[in-house]
């Protein structure tokens, strides 16, 4: 079903009908159709369009983080952070699209000889529901500035959120068809890759999803960007600032309710430290309080999903049996909604669903290792591979765990999180291709070679 579930209340707040395979057909036939006349719009008016879409999320960016708030369950302090995030990225592409599409000048034998950037068509975002404007902005407004049409298919419990990108777009005057919301249930999102009229797709979300949609594409010899999920380690060395990374380690673990791709699922912890880390960490825990994401007092909200919080539960319970020690939390918190209790693990090996598995909610697992060797060891012991943070003062150190660490980002002494002017994306199973940055814009562009004799 495509339905907005309160997390909070628990309660059905909207259904929305899935399109027919009619409503599919016109969607895509004017998101095809816009294409061919955005592409041939000046670069300048492109940009103008985006800043005025700027503008008016400034202008609206409460109503728009209630909205956040309301289907995915993050407290609304933070959601406004999600809009003014939404806002840069506009902004910062607006200032930078026409360096970054630049004819590239290459010097040959011949008269003139250069790369050029055109627009590949009609690009499909799949798009998940955890920052459900950020993460469509990420994708979404380098490509149009590209000069491709985009159409979203959101994560089905978000639909509200869905339509407003689309309208938004409407009221700020950009031509029918650049950007075009699908309402289409998983199962059917298949025959929209396969039509010939997408040119390509961007993926943010499970690895399950990733497969499926990268085999489709694949078979179709489409374009795809997978920005899937991650398994990331928060490494602690013997020298480290303890107090600095633990407040940040708090901060990153518990953002969204610990339900981010990049966000430390692992905190691996040198044992010389491991006990003054821990107790900090739990002291810290202790005093978060969890509740109505609209109350300005509380700082973490509910879980999106009940299916969600129930995975959570039996990966925290399955840990446990298996000798994972429990040090805070642990367990679901009664009445409505989708709440669980902020939860601190230890004693985690390989083998136990903390160690092997994605953990997506607000529960810390902190590990412990004898030396440096054994926190690379474990950080890279994963079949996924976003980001991490490493915390130590040496830079013989810092040299080597940049290098050796198998992920698409590393932090030095600062948590991990996205940035507008830095390419974005992972290795291994957390996926290919790039978001944000010059990276980003190019992704969906032809890299077209000229040569004039």
């Amino acid at each position: 079903m495509i339905q907005t579930i309160n997390p909070t209340t628990g309660n059905i707040e909207k259904t929305v009908a899935p399109y027919t395979s009619k409503e599919i057909e016109k969607r895509l036939e004017i998101a095809s159709l816009a294409f061919h006349q955005w592409r041939k719009t000046s670069l300048g008016a492109r940009v103008a369009l985006v800043k005025k879409l700027s503008k008016y999320l400034q202008k609206n960016k409460e109503t728009y983080a209630a909205l956040a708030t309301k289907e995915m369950g993050r407290p609304f302090k933070d959601s406004i952070g999600e809009i003014e995030k939404s806002i840069s990225i506009c902004d910062y592409y607006s200032k930078n699209a026409k360096k970054f599409l630049k004819e590239e000048q290459i010097s040959t034998d011949d008269t003139k000889s250069y790369v050029q950037y055109d627009p590949l068509g009609v690009i499909l975002g799949i798009m998940p529901w955890n920052y459900p404007f950020t993460q469509v902005f990420r994708c979404m407004i380098p490509t149009i500035l590209a000069g491709n049409t985009f159409v979203l298919k959101h994560a089905s419990n978000v639909p509200q959120c869905s339509q407003a990108i689309e309208e938004m777009f409407t009221l700020c005057g950009f031509p029918h068809g650049v950007v075009t919301n699908l309402f289409v249930e998983g199962e059917n999102v298949q025959d929209v890759i396969a039509d010939d009229r997408i040119a390509a797709v961007s993926v943010t979300g499970s690895e399950k999803t990733g497969a499926a949609v990268a085999s489709t594409a694949g078979k179709h010899l489409k374009k795809s960007v997978m920005e899937l999920g991650g398994s990331d380690a928060f490494i602690v060395l013997a020298d480290a600032d303890i107090s600095v990374a633990v407040k940040q380690a708090v901060s990153a673990r518990l953002t969204n309710a610990g339900q981010s791709c990049n966000s430390p699922k692992r905190i691996i912890l040198h044992k010389k430290i491991a006990k003054e880390f821990t107790k900090a960490f739990v002291a810290e825990i202790r005093k978060l309080s969890v509740g109505d994401p609209f109350d300005p007092k509380i700082d973490v909200g509910p879980l999106a999903r009940k299916d969600l919080r129930d995975l959570l539960d039996e990966q925290v319970t399955k840990s446990i049996k298996k000798g994972a020690r429990l040090l805070y939390g642990g367990k679901k918190l009664p009445g409505k909604g989708f709440f669980y209790a902020v939860t601190v693990v230890d004693t985690i090996t390989k083998g136990m669903p903390l160690f092997d598995e994605e953990v997506f909610g607000p529960v810390a697992v902190l590990i412990t290792v004898s030396n440096d060797d054994e926190a690379l060891k474990v950080a890279n012991d994963t079949h996924l591979g976003l980001s991490a943070s490493v915390w130590t003062k040496y830079p013989e150190r810092i040299a080597h765990f940049i290098y050796e660490l198998h992920v698409g980002l590393v932090f030095i002494n600062k948590a991990v999180r996205s940035d507008v002017r830095l390419p974005y994306g992972g290795v291994k199973k957390s996926g290919y291709g790039r978001e944000l940055g010059r990276f980003g814009i190019l992704e969906f562009t032809n890299i077209k070679s000229v040569v004039i004799k």
